[in-house]
């Protein structure tokens, strides 16, 4: 399932400082429905209400053999009577680690999370339409595309279609096990 290179663990409070380095990189946020000019304080206003929410998760991707945080997964709309969950924001945040395949370990981790401990039925994730990147990816590891959001998203006051993708348990499952 991996490379075992990275972990995830519980984001914690000290990360936000991180991430509001990270989020305020447009290469790391230009196919994100974040606004330009992100800041430490919403990042962490953020951060705090939804570490109070049951239906989202924050993670941070680590590597094992330092520890060093390299990137962020934010997971939402976790639904216990319909078994899903969408993983809503996931990337590796330096240049200097993509490429590496960092990304598609952090996204068979987050996956393993959601189909074996959360026990998820149905996971989904979407992306816009001009990140061939993430889709190529996120076909790689197994995800369907199921269509088009027409304004799905909005980014700087701007409305973007967003591709929805999916994948089911049985799908992980057979592409995993």
């Amino acid at each position: 399932m991996g490379k075992d290179r990275l972990f995830l663990r519980e984001s914690i409070f000290d990360d936000c400082e991180k991430f509001a380095k990270w989020e305020s990189d447009p290469a790391v946020t230009e196919f994100f429905t974040i606004n330009d000019g992100r800041d430490y304080e919403e990042v962490t206003r953020e951060f705090i209400e939804r570490a109070g929410d049951d239906s989202q998760h924050q993670f941070t991707v680590c590597l094992k053999d330092t520890g060093e945080a390299i990137g962020r997964i934010y997971v939402s709309n976790i639904n216990h009577h319909y078994d899903s969950l969408d993983i809503t924001r996931i990337y590796i945040a330096d240049k200097a680690n993509r490429g590496k395949g960092y990304g598609e370990e952090a996204l068979c981790l987050v996956l393993k999370w959601s189909f074996e401990e959360m026990k998820a039925e149905r996971v989904t994730l979407d992306h816009f339409a001009a990140n061939k990147i993430a889709a190529s990816l996120y076909e790689k590891v197994g995800f369907v595309r199921e269509g088009t959001m027409r304004h799905g998203g909005k980014k700087n006051g701007e409305y973007v279609d967003l591709c929805l993708m999916s994948m089911l348990k049985e799908e992980y499952f057979k592409k995993f096990y």
